[in-house]
Formats: structure tokens, C-alpha cells, sequence
């Protein structure tokens, strides 16, 4: 009879515990799903049927709403502008904190340890504290009106995450094959060309993916950088919608869910990748 009621508490609690977890999945799937799938749904309304029925199917399917979009050369030109500016956000951050990462991992000199927490210093201060200066040093390098003057503030400003993630990649792959590399003659470009990069396609996907996603979403720095039309990036041209005395909010549910489409599929591309980069060093032994 003891064993028996000491022995049901701890049943229980193993078969409850499975439903908790998938509950709480569940909340937070809903919490990220329910706003994308009402953005969508309110790109097919009509303005007056979005403020009386905003969360609900529409009562009549406008489809000219996203086709309007997708039928006009503006949409494609946003896209180009904002798909150029974060290609080369993404290539250049990758690289330049990937080879800094793997010369704090495994270059020895004297105050590495000093400039990588100085580095660190850059998660603390996000682009819109040194958005005066910023515009200045822009301004006077020439920058304005270029993709440069958004994507270069964006790299430096990406570093700092960028190269952690790298660092604590590589800390974990394992010392031997630095080791071996040397004895057969390899260098440390070659070692890391040719063995460190092939067996970091995880961490390279869930940096690439995070800075894509950041520089894709970025508005602040080209609203301040870019004074044309022309070379707008998607989240600037959201103003197109907004009048001075109403905003045609049922376009703007439509044109953010297609500028959205690119994220969102790279994401589900990479996800195998970014799971396993982001727990990479978590579970040892």
C-alpha cells in the first residue's frame, strides 16, 4: 500500500509533464502564428470589413489587393533594393566574423582576450543610440544614397553577435583535427578553408538567416541613408500606403505579408541548420 501511493505521485507527474510541454509549444506557436495568419487573411479584405471583422475570414476575398502589388514594378524594385542590401550584409558578416572567430579559437597573441570582450561591448549599444554620429560619419565618407552607407553600419553592427556565435561553434569541434592538420602541413587559411567550414554549415546557417532577417527587417537605417525613391528598401515603402489623413491598412496587411514570404522561407530552409547551430556545445559527453 506505501510503495503503491509513493509510486502513483511520480506516474502521474511523468504523464503530465509530456501534455505541459506540448501546451506550452502550443501557446507560443499560437502566439506567432495567430498575427502572420491575420496579417494575411487581412490583405483579402476590404478597409471597412478589416475594422469590423479584423481577426475573422473576409466576407468577400479581395484578391486584387495582393495582385495589385505584384502587378506593379514599385514591389519589385523595394524587393531588389532590400534583397541587395541584406545578400551583402549577410556575405560580408559572415566572412569577416567568421575569420575573426577563428582567430580568437585558435591564434594566440597578446590582449585577444581584451578585444574580444571589447567586441562583446557592441551587444550593448544598438544602431539607433549612434544614429547622429552614425548619419555624420556617413555623410562625410560620401556614403549617402548607396547601398554602403546601410550596409556597412549593419556588418559593424552585427559583428558582435556574429562572432560570438562562431567562437563558441568552434570551441567545440574538436582539437585533434587542428592538431593533425598542422603535422600534415596545413596552414591555418587551409585548415580553415578546408575542414573548419564544411563542419560549420550549422553555425553558418543560423548567422546567415539571423542577419538576413535583421537587415531585411531594417527600417531606421535606410530611412536616415536613402533620401530617393528608387532605392527604398520594403519596410520604407509601407509609406506609400499611409496618407495624412488615413492609412489603407488592408494594403498594408498585403504588401507585409509578401515582403515577409522571403524571410519566413529562408527560415523553414534552414531551420534543420539553425537548430543545430544554436545548440551546438549544449549537451556534452
Amino acid at each position: 500500500m506505501t510503495s503503491r501511493n509513493f509510486r502513483d505521485p511520480g506516474s502521474i507527474t511523468g504523464s503530465m509533464s509530456p501534455l505541459l510541454r506540448y501546451a506550452v509549444l502550443f501557446l507560443v506557436a499560437a502566439i506567432v502564428l495567430v498575427p502572420l495568419f491575420a496579417t494575411a487573411l487581412g490583405g483579402f479584405k476590404t478597409l471597412g470589413d478589416l475594422r469590423v471583422n479584423p481577426f475573422g475570414l473576409p466576407a468577400h476575398w479581395e484578391w486584387s489587393n495582393y495582385w495589385d502589388i505584384l502587378s506593379g514594378g514599385r514591389y519589385w524594385r523595394l524587393m531588389l533594393n532590400s534583397l541587395v542590401i541584406a545578400v551583402l550584409t549577410v556575405v560580408l558578416t559572415v566572412t569577416v566574423s567568421a575569420m575573426a572567430a577563428f582567430t580568437f579559437v585558435h591564434v594566440r597573441f597578446f590582449g585577444s582576450d581584451f578585444l574580444f570582450n571589447y567586441l562583446l561591448l557592441g551587444l550593448m549599444f544598438p544602431a539607433a543610440t549612434a544614429i547622429l554620429p552614425l548619419f555624420i560619419k556617413i555623410r562625410d565618407l560620401g556614403l549617402l544614397d548607396t547601398y554602403w552607407g546601410v550596409v556597412l553600419p549593419q556588418v559593424a553592427f552585427g559583428l558582435a553577435t556574429s562572432i560570438l556565435l562562431f567562437r563558441n561553434y568552434f570551441k567545440q569541434l574538436p582539437p585533434d583535427l587542428f592538431e593533425a592538420s598542422l603535422i600534415d602541413g596545413c596552414g591555418y587559411f587551409l585548415f580553415f578553408w578546408h575542414i573548419v567550414l564544411p563542419l560549420s554549415r550549422p553555425i553558418l546557417a543560423t548567422v546567415a538567416v539571423i542577419v538576413f532577417v535583421h537587415s531585411w527587417n531594417g527600417y531606421l537605417l535606410p530611412l536616415v541613408v536613402f533620401n530617393r525613391d528608387s532605392l527604398y528598401t520594403w519596410p520604407l515603402g509601407i509609406m506609400a500606403y499611409q496618407g495624412e489623413y488615413s492609412t489603407d491598412w488592408h494594403l498594408v496587411l498585403a504588401f507585409i505579408t509578401l515582403t515577409i514570404l522571403p524571410a519566413v522561407v529562408m527560415f523553414f530552409a534552414a531551420q534543420k541548420h539553425i537548430v543545430a547551430g544554436l545548440t551546438s556545445g549544449s549537451v556534452k559527453g
